[in-house]
C-alpha cells in the first residue's frame, strides 16, 4: 500500500493501485469494482485494516487493483483462508471476492461451511453464470440446456439457485445485487459491511465475452421494471414500470396481483428482513420467464439474521480453558503419549 497522511479523508483513489486493470473492455467486474472502491472509504475503516481474499478466476484479480491487504489464493479456497485469516486476526474486515465457478463449484464445501460457522465477513459472488477465465465453459449456475464449449449439445445439470444455499447453509445475511445498477449496489455492500456475521451477497455480473446478455431482462430499462423487485424493508412488494403490479401470498404460494383492480396495498406482502420463513420463498422468485405466474426476481437484502460469530465464541472458549488450566505446553503435547515410533 502506498502513504498517504492518515488525517486526510480517504477517497476512491485511494483504494486503487497502480495495477492496469485486466478484464475485458466491458466485463461487469469494472463497475463492481468501481462501487467498492467508493464505499471503502464511507466505512471509516483504516486501509491497512482491510483485507480483500479471492480465488481463481477473472473476479479473482480483485486483491490486485485494490489499495488495501489482500491475497490471491487457490481455486475455491478464498473462503478457508479467510476462515483462518478472521481466526487469528478477528479485528481486520475481510472480504471474499469469488465467482459462481469459484465458490460454488470447487469451493462450494467451504463456501457453506463458512455460512454455517458465521464467521464476520463479507462474501461477494459475482455470478455471470459461466466459465470465463478458462475460456466459456458452463458453471455451476449455467441454465439448462446451455450450449458452451464443455456442452456442445446442451448442458443437462440443474442449476444452482445461490441464495437458496445460502439460506439452506444457514447464512445469517443474505443479499442480490448486479453490476448495472450502481447505487444498488453500493447500498448492498454498505448494508453486508454492517452485518455482524458472514454476509453473502450475490452480485448478478455480464461476460460480454462468453455470456453476454445472461442478465438483459434485469438490466435493460424496456424490461427491467417489469422483470426486477426491489425489496425494502416494512413496505409491500410493488413492481412494474408504473408501480401497479404487486405481490401477495396465496397460501405459501406467491402470486401477481394488479394494484387497484381488485387489490389494493393493503393486500399486498410486506417485506420482513427478519422473517426466515419468507425468506425462503424469496429466494425462490427463481423461475423461467415462460411459465405461469411468472414471477419478478427480487433483489435487495432476503433475509438478515443475528448468531454468534465463530471467532468470537472461539476467542471465549480458549480464554475460558486458559483461565481453567493455564496455557498448554506445546513441548509436552508434541511429547505426550499419543507418539508411536515407525521403523
Amino acid at each position: 500500500m502506498s502513504d498517504i497522511d492518515v488525517a486526510t479523508p480517504l477517497t476512491a483513489k485511494d483504494f486503487a493501485t497502480d495495477q492496469e486493470v485486466r478484464w475485458c473492455p466491458g466485463c461487469g467486474d469494472y463497475s463492481i469494482l468501481a462501487q467498492v472502491q467508493k464505499v471503502m472509504p464511507t466505512l471509516g475503516i483504516p486501509r491497512e485494516n482491510i483485507v480483500i481474499i479471492s480465488g481463481i478466476g477473472c473476479s479473482s484479480r480483485f486483491p490486485y487493483y485494490m489499495n488495501t491487504y489482500g491475497m490471491h489464493s487457490i481455486h475455491g479456497r478464498a473462503t478457508a483462508v479467510a476462515s483462518g485469516l478472521k481466526a487469528a486476526r478477528p479485528e481486520l474486515s475481510v472480504w471474499i471476492v469469488t465467482g459462481d465457478g469459484d465458490g460454488l463449484s470447487i469451493g462450494g464445501n467451504h463456501t457453506i461451511h463458512l455460512l454455517r460457522r458465521n464467521f464476520d465477513v463479507n462474501v461477494l459472488l459475482f455470478n455471470n453464470q459461466i466459465y470465463g477465465l478458462t475460456k466459456g465453459q458452463y458453471s455451476p449456475t449455467s441454465e439448462e440446456h446451455k450450449v458452451t464449449k464443455s456442452t456442445p449439445f446442451g448442458s443437462i445439470d440443474h442449476p444452482f439457485n445461490p441464495l437458496a444455499l445460502a439460506m439452506g447453509a444457514d447464512g445469517t445475511f443474505i443479499a442480490r445485487s448486479m453490476d448495472r445498477d450502481p447505487k444498488h449496489l453500493q447500498q448492498m455492500l454498505l448494508r453486508a459491511n454492517e452485518h455482524r456475521g458472514a454476509s453473502f451477497l450475490e452480485i448478478y455480473q455480464n461476460c460480454n465475452i462468453f455470456n453476454d446478455g445472461a442478465f438483459e431482462i434485469f438490466t435493460e430499462k424496456g424490461t427491467k421494471m417489469e422483470e426486477i423487485i426491489f425489496l425494502e424493508q416494512g413496505k409491500p412488494l410493488v413492481f412494474g414500470a408504473n408501480h401497479n403490479k404487486g405481490i401477495k401470498l396465496d397460501g405459501f404460494k406467491p402470486v401477481v396481483v394488479s394494484i387497484n383492480e381488485g387489490d389494493s396495498l393493503d393486500d399486498l406482502w410486506i417485506h420482513d428482513e427478519k422473517d426466515f420463513y419468507k425468506a425462503q420463498i424469496l429466494v425462490r422468485m427463481f423461475d423461467d420467464p415462460s411459465i405461469d405466474n411468472h414471477l419478478p426476481r427480487p433483489f435487495g437484502v432476503f433475509y438478515q439474521t443475528e448468531r454468534a460469530c465463530y471467532e468470537d465464541v472461539m476467542t471465549m472458549q480458549i480464554e475460558e480453558i486458559i483461565a481453567q488450566k493455564g496455557k498448554g505446553n506445546l513441548d509436552k503435547l508434541l511429547k505426550g503419549n499419543e507418539t508411536w515410533t515407525i521403523n
